[in-house]
């Protein structure tokens, strides 16, 4: 009686009709379909009682999953879908560029796609209106300075904003802090991407690390946060403190802080001068930041507030 290899099995059916996407389910029916006196066999040696055709399939269904690692590791040409049911397939492109291809089709099949720059206002939205902040948008273009291809996108982040944090204090507590010259304000800063996957993943990241390190708390900002990708942003948040806000463009108040921001006690004052100098948008910021701390109002700035938005 024939042995049955299920791991070469399923790399040699996928091989066979590459691109093609199949089910554990499919797969384990081919199985039982083709390879018929291999199963028998497998049936006869099992310790379960997979006397019943429906239960051998389940057994076979749970065996294709739980091989599923080694599998892909051995032929890195298998991939599989994130989705349930999950589905397994063959393909000779690399891991990067599929996903830019997935990616891309997604956005073109989308109605009434956003871009990153529509992002830009709803998320004002959600930060004036849920978090209380005062937001700014910098706009890279305006950099007087060009640091390479791209490069600018490595300094200036999208956005920044100012925290009041005696916003509900008793004015007799505000005057004495400001004597005092304690901490009367934090300064964020957001870098906004339409989609974080596993192929963008580290690199968004790491932008953000880049364009936000100046600031008391930085965040990362996306659209569309793939489950993908989620090992690695939180591995990521806890070895550089970043965090990652999920960005409802349906409903921006119901947008979520997935990963706390560790704030910074102090404000790297250098790297503030480095974008004042460059980008006529931060260094307004940072004048609006000043004129806060002499009249301990933040409407002094003209912020990137939406109108419909009031508290």
């Amino acid at each position: 009686m024939a042995k049955m290899n299920l791991r070469q099995t399923i790399a040699d059916l996928l091989k066979a009709h590459p691109n093609e996407r199949f089910t554990a389910r499919q797969i384990a029916e081919w199985i039982f379909a083709n390879q018929r006196e291999a199963c028998e066999e497998k049936r006869k040696n099992s310790q379960q009682d997979l006397s019943d055709d429906a239960a051998f399939l389940w057994q076979l269904v749970a065996e294709i999953g739980s091989n599923r690692p080694v599998i892909q590791k051995r032929w890195p040409q298998i991939r599989t879908t994130e989705g349930r049911p999950r589905q397994y397939y063959w393909t000779a492109a690399s891991e990067a560029a599929e996903v830019a291809e997935v990616e891309k089709q997604a956005q073109a099949n989308k109605p009434g796609k956003l871009s990153e720059h529509d992002l830009y206002p709803l998320l004002c939205r959600y930060l004036h209106g849920d978090l209380k902040l005062y937001p700014k948008r910098i706009d890279e273009k305006r950099a007087t300075n060009r640091h390479g291809p791209n490069g600018n996108k490595w300094l200036f982040p999208d956005l920044v904003a100012l925290e009041n944090l005696g916003e509900d204090w008793d004015q007799e507590i505000r005057a004495c802090v400001q004597q005092a010259g304690a901490q009367r304000a934090r300064l964020w800063s957001f870098e906004v991407k339409l989609l974080i996957n596993r192929a963008n993943v580290r690199e968004t990241w790491f932008q953000a690390v880049s364009n936000s390190s100046w600031a008391n708390l930085g965040y990362l900002v996306a659209a569309d946060i793939q489950e993908s990708a989620m090992k690695e942003l939180r591995l990521l948040g806890a070895s550089y403190g970043i965090g990652l806000i999920r960005l409802d463009t349906g409903a921006p108040s119901e947008s979520e802080i997935l990963i706390p921001a560790r704030e910074r006690s102090e404000i790297d004052w250098d790297a503030c001068n480095r974008l004042a100098v460059e980008n006529s948008d931060f260094r307004e910021f940072v004048s609006w930041v000043r004129q806060f701390h002499q009249t301990d109002s933040a409407q002094v700035g003209k912020w990137d507030i939406p109108e419909a938005v009031d508290f």
